[in-house]
């Protein structure tokens, strides 16, 4: 049976009416930071629906399966994607082992701090500083330089740790999620080795259930121990049409649940919500210019165009981050 608009309308109607005594079976608000309204309302209507057993839109537990975006739906992604940044402080950490980067581009303009003119031919010039700053390494050695940094670096624009940027709504919709019996992934375009180091921690999702990016790897054995080094040479990246392809090939089940927030994420959304059956999707949709960003279909980074467009057609619930979020961060 598809969850129809209709029908989610008529949920989100008798959830409303019922009031906080019916959201997550008579416990506690499970979403506090987040405004009561229609967009509360759906996420709730929705997951009440797929776990009344015996009900018309009843999903059994092994087959509750939720993916999020990590970057710009469950943390910042302003002014540039944090991996990016991390990539960037790499280049200046290693410029002196590599002295031809002075004169090489995007090297040479990353090192003046002329960042806009080092990338100008977008994801391409990324991926090129991305692969030479991340490998070589094992993975181990990767891991504990990513902790390093987390621990060490702040946002530029917030001064807070990165890990601090994190969406405080969508914490708790995770921890919402998981305590109606969902496994919830994350399918990212980040890189799967940089977010393995820091999703267990912030957002109670473990390595195993994290999806991303990733270069190729090459097992050796150094000093007789077996090692994972990590290539200059990409293997798979996971955003637009290659997020459908990384949850059918990591997760082997169609989620009934997908969160995005720019057409990267539109794929992912259409794999699970275009198909009969009980499903639900959502976009966060940055409007918040005093607490956090506001941009959409002209963004640099987190450009949601196709996806508004999409989101309309196909009545998915949109986050106005301004009017359906209490807070957005933590603190």
């Amino acid at each position: 049976m598809i969850f129809s608009t209709d029908h989610l309308r008529t949920l989100c109607a008798a959830a409303t009416i019922a009031g906080a005594a019916a959201v997550a079976h008579a416990q506690e608000d499970p979403l506090p930071s987040w405004n009561d309204g229609e967009t509360k309302s759906a996420i709730v209507a929705f997951v009440e629906a797929v776990s009344e057993e015996g009900g018309p839109d009843f999903v059994p537990v092994p087959e509750r399966v939720a993916t999020f975006d990590n970057d710009g739906t469950l943390w910042a992604e302003q002014p540039m994607y944090t991996q990016l940044a991390f990539a960037i402080d790499r280049v200046k950490a290693l410029a002196d082992q590599n002295p031809d980067w002075k004169t090489t581009e995007p090297y040479s303009s990353i090192l003046k701090g002329d960042i806009a003119k080092a990338f100008p031919n977008g994801v391409k010039d990324v991926l090129k500083v991305v692969l030479a700053t991340h490998s070589g390494l094992t993975s181990d050695q990767y891991a504990a330089v990513v902790r390093d940094w987390l621990e060490t670096s702040r946002h530029p624009a917030k001064g807070a740790a990165y890990t601090k940027m994190v969406y405080q709504p969508m914490l708790e919709l995770l921890a919402y999620l998981r305590s109606n019996d969902f496994k919830t992934f994350i399918v990212s375009g980040g890189g799967i080795d940089f977010m393995r180091v820091f999703t267990e921690e912030v957002y109670g999702v473990p390595p195993e259930q994290v999806m991303g990016s990733s270069a190729k790897l090459k097992f050796d054995i150094v000093d007789g121990a077996p090692v994972l080094l990590k290539q200059p040479e990409m293997d798979f990246i996971d955003d637009g049409p290659g997020k459908p392809v990384g949850i059918g090939t990591h997760i082997g089940r169609k989620p009934i649940a997908a969160f995005g927030n720019s057409d990267g994420d539109l794929q992912m959304l259409q794999y699970t919500c275009l198909p009969p059956g009980p499903s639900f999707c959502l976009y966060v949709h940055h409007t918040d210019a005093k607490r956090e960003w506001a941009y959409d279909r002209k963004a640099t980074f987190g450009k949601l165009d196709k996806g508004l467009d999409a989101a309309a057609s196909h009545g998915w619930t949109v986050v106005d981050m301004a009017k359906d979020w209490r807070v957005v961060f933590p603190d």
